[in-house]
């Protein structure tokens, strides 16, 4: 079972979900219903949104193959973490007009961290088991 990996998917879903909501308000907010319009808030609703989609899938499919394959517990909890966090600071850090800043940065860094973490472990686990 991928008990902990249902943890982060639960919690980055209700992440995806709020992000979500920001595009519509922001659609509302600007009367621009397709497409971004000339809104520079609206675009970074929208690439908030887009660059979760995605990247978030990817990277919690691996995490779950690494918990089905035996990955230890504090490997998937870091990658985990690793990756709500950054995901959170990505949508933070996008709101900022000037970049790069610091929200952005390290959360694309913590984001690249842990997909780069669970590919790692997924090759290993793979390895190991062939």
């Amino acid at each position: 079972m991928v008990h902990i990996t249902l943890i982060y998917a639960g919690l980055l879903g209700l992440l995806f979900l709020g992000l979500s909501f920001w595009v519509v308000r922001r659609r509302a907010q600007f009367g621009v219903m397709i497409g971004q319009g000339e809104a520079p808030e609206l675009l970074a609703a929208i690439r908030a949104h887009g660059n979760f989609a995605e990247y978030v899938p990817l990277t919690l499919l691996l995490m779950a193959l690494c918990e089905l394959s035996g990955a230890g517990a504090l490997w998937l909890h870091a990658g985990g973490a690793m990756l709500l966090v950054g995901r959170i600071l990505h949508a933070i850090g996008i709101q900022i007009p000037k970049a790069p800043n610091v929200p952005r940065f390290l959360g694309t860094l913590l984001f690249w961290l842990a997909l780069g973490l669970f590919s790692l472990l997924a090759l290993l686990q793979g390895m190991a088991a062939a």
